[in-house]
């Protein structure tokens, strides 16, 4: 039943009121291109937003080992010592493997430490090419590798 004053088909020329095969494409290709420009924008996003276990994690076994360095004068390459469990360790939100290192042979373990924080193999940070490797030493440096690695901290 057709209202008095509402259009019939009959005044679009036959044809039905709606959408064209061609105008269904064009927001198609439309909605295309904006998702193709959105979605690496929103997995940059995503990737920066994930640093942030490696920088915590980095932060909690730096703490441990001063802990460690009270009680016993010296620091300790066994993440299981400063109270982690068993090798390697796995940052909280799962990202990062968080080990310590020493720095080089003229500052042994007993007095330095280098912790770094490196993307789990496969996991979702290891396409990050931006920050691939968080450092932070007994002297409280912070360094970063990777090709922005000056954004990383």
């Amino acid at each position: 039943m057709v209202r008095a004053g509402s259009p019939s088909p009959r005044d679009y020329g036959g044809r039905s009121a709606g959408f064209s095969l061609m105008e269904l494409v064009i927001v198609i290709v439309v909605v295309g291109i904006l998702a193709a420009i959105a979605l690496p924008a929103y997995q940059d996003s995503l990737r920066k937003g994930r640093r942030a276990d490696a920088k915590a994690g980095l932060m909690d076994a730096a703490n441990r080992q001063e802990r460690f360095m009270l009680d016993r004068s010296t620091y300790t390459l066994d993440m299981a010592d400063l109270g982690f469990g068993p090798e390697p360790l796995i940052s909280e939100e799962g990202h990062y493997v968080i080990d310590a290192e020493a720095p080089d042979p003229n500052c042994p373990i007993a007095t330095c430490y280098v912790l770094t924080a490196t993307p789990v193999a496969g996991g979702l940070q290891a396409e990050d090419a931006h920050c691939t490797r968080f450092l932070l030493d007994s002297t409280g440096a912070r360094t970063a590798e990777g090709s922005a690695n000056e954004e990383c901290w």
